[in-house]
């Protein structure tokens, strides 16, 4: 049988198909053949367009990136912006829990996440924080949205959520007194 002219699928159909199983099935459901039939064409076929299943689970992660506000170019203070961030990276964490164990399970590598991650660090940056410290604050930020998430799975969300904004604003007002005690000779 003969390749069609257009393809059937696109990548993207491929991340939607699989976030859509993970949130309705759970992250032990995915599969090639599960997203394939999800898609309604053949396992192989998706390896026209992907290359790895880390490759699907950058992919939703892209899709929850997208998700997210990001533009933090004109919000300052820094600690204001580190806020949205993390507010918005709960949230879409939060419409889809399921997916968060698969994240968990490899390194980022998508080129779309560590520009997100960029955006976050120049603002990080201008405000006098060293490089070596930029990573890993903006991990401890993300800890504490997925902890929230994970927690809201046994919590109402409500609970969940102020759990979240009393840690966050903890976190916060320790690095801005880490900030200001490197900034004192």
């Amino acid at each position: 049988m003969p390749r069609p002219k257009s393809p059937l699928i696109t990548r993207d159909a491929i991340m939607r198909a699989a976030l859509h199983i993970v949130d309705t099935q759970g992250a032990e459901a995915l599969s090639t053949n599960r997203i394939a039939a999800e898609l309604g064409v053949k396992g192989p076929s998706l390896y026209n367009h992907v290359a790895s299943r880390a490759e699907i689970i950058d992919g939703m992660r892209e899709l929850l990136l997208a998700e997210m506000d990001l533009d933090l170019t004109n919000l300052r203070p820094w600690t204001v912006a580190c806020a949205r961030f993390a507010r918005s990276y709960r949230a879409s964490f939060a419409a889809h829990p399921q997916v968060v164990p698969l994240l968990a399970t490899q390194p980022i590598e998508s080129p779309v996440i560590l520009g997100a991650y960029e955006q976050v660090f120049d603002v990080l940056r201008e405000a006098g924080w060293p490089d070596d410290e930029l990573f890993p604050m903006v991990r401890a930020v993300e800890y504490v949205a997925i902890g929230s998430v994970l927690d809201q799975v046994v919590r109402t969300p409500q609970e969940a959520e102020r759990a979240f904004e009393i840690g966050l604003t903890a976190m916060l007002a320790g690095f801005e007194q880490r900030l200001l005690a490197r900034q004192v000779p």
